[in-house]
């Protein structure tokens, strides 16, 4: 039995394959020429050999060497079919063999595009696998927090010392997390931001977990980087991604599960007909 995970790669080595190869049907836009010949958006596609690059967006002198490129390569074209070589059996079979995949990769890419096309995923499947699938779309608690960071325990109990009789506590730990924190974050006042507890070493996010929001770890926090004390800014329960956020990355990987479906179900049935020998 073909896998799913093989049903995608071919589909979508197919498809990357021929937008590379055959580029957009309406290609009229027109880079250079070379002895009357354009050189078109298709091959520029082609030179590239990724869609997802955008020709466009490349600096000018990466332009111009991709088009120096191509237009190295329909010089060498132009000057070997000219050559005894396109009489030979070699080339006259490769050329039929060439033309054939072409032609099949085409007609391929353009059936699963219409494959595609009347996939339908229904707002009742929408919803039915959001509500049977609500861990997928949890979202977990998060900690918005500063620290100030310390080489030794006395240090930063002398720094909570301070701290509890600060009359601003905010302000105040800012100033001291810039000025004694050899943290990383002490130039930004021992800011760290909005962080998964899971995100931080068990110690740190455990010692902020208990904290309530505009108050400071009563005792340093020990780390294998030295001795915290933090300070708790903000917190976030956890919660569930509502269904309107989510339901059009739902209807997309329904629709891609259920195209799989419909190329394999096709696959397995031309496989059940095809005379196949492996040598």
């Amino acid at each position: 039995m073909i896998s799913k995970k093989k049903i995608l790669t071919i589909a979508t080595a197919i498809t990357l394959t021929s937008a590379s190869l055959f580029g957009a049907t309406n290609n009229t836009k027109v880079y250079a020429t070379v002895n009357g010949e354009n050189v078109t958006q298709t091959d520029v596609a082609l030179a590239l050999k990724n869609p997802r690059i955008q020709f466009n967006t490349l600096p000018k002198a990466q332009q111009k060497q991709v088009l120096n490129q191509i237009i190295d390569s329909k010089l060498l074209g132009a000057a070997a079919l000219q050559t005894d070589v396109v009489n030979t059996p070699l080339y006259k079979d490769t050329l039929e063999k060439t033309i054939k995949t072409l032609k099949q990769d085409l007609a391929v890419r353009m059936w699963m595009q219409n494959i595609a096309k009347n996939i339908v995923v229904k707002d009742a499947d929408i919803k039915k696998y959001y509500d049977e699938h609500k861990d997928k779309f949890k979202q977990p608690a998060e900690l918005k927090a500063s620290h100030i960071l310390v080489k030794t325990k006395k240090e930063a109990q002398d720094i909570i010392a301070t701290l509890n009789k600060s009359k601003n506590l905010k302000a105040d730990f800012t100033k001291m997390a810039k000025t004694k924190s050899t943290g990383p974050s002490g130039a930004n006042g021992g800011e760290l931001g909005w962080f998964a507890p899971n995100k931080m070493v068990k110690p740190f996010s455990d010692a902020a977990m208990k904290l309530d929001v505009g108050t400071i770890t009563k005792q340093p926090v020990q780390t294998q980087f030295g001795y915290h004390v933090i300070y708790l800014d903000d917190k976030k329960s956890s919660s569930f991604v509502p269904f309107q956020t989510a339901k059009n990355q739902i209807k997309q990987y329904l629709g891609q599960k259920l195209f799989q479906e419909k190329i394999g179900e096709i696959i397995k049935q031309k496989r059940a007909k095809a005379n196949i020998v492996y040598k």
